[in-house]
């Protein structure tokens, strides 16, 4: 999701929950994605994902970006639209962790405990380096419609 905010591109990121991001910023935040399950397109999957990681349904005029592949071998399918909300409001689903490591406790975590809109350069900063080239995309895009 991105927004305009007086004619400046601001793009929605989330940041990941758990106690293994909690001191993480720069290069931790990412687009709201998940894993695709066995019985859904990944655009589908897309927009399970956006709803269950920030409590939002997704909805808008959306355009398919080039895929990326992560560091850890992993594909990345996403898809631009135009929206806003306010991220303070978010509500993540949670996973449970055996916290801390061999307690025995199980601890429920969100899977995304913040989400916020930066402007292209602090998104550069803040993003997953291999997501990068969807925020440049957005921008190319953007600004060719």
């Amino acid at each position: 999701m991105y927004r305009r905010v007086a004619g400046t591109l601001q793009f929605l990121l989330v940041h990941p929950g758990g106690p293994f991001w909690k001191n993480k910023d720069a290069g931790a935040w990412s687009i709201p994605k998940g894993e695709v399950e066995e019985t859904e397109d990944p655009f589908s999957a897309a927009r399970r994902e956006f709803e269950e990681e920030l409590g939002i349904q997704p909805v808008g005029n959306f355009r398919e970006l080039q895929s990326i592949k992560q560091k850890s071998g992993k594909i990345v399918h996403a898809w631009r639209f135009e929206g806003d909300c306010d991220p303070t409001r978010i509500k993540s689903n949670t996973f449970t962790i055996e916290w801390p490591p061999k307690s025995g406790k199980m601890t429920a975590f969100p899977e995304v405990d913040r989400a916020e809109f930066f402007g292209l350069e602090e998104a550069r900063m803040k993003i997953n380096p291999a997501q990068i080239p969807f925020l440049e995309e957005v921008v190319r895009s953007v600004a060719g419609a």
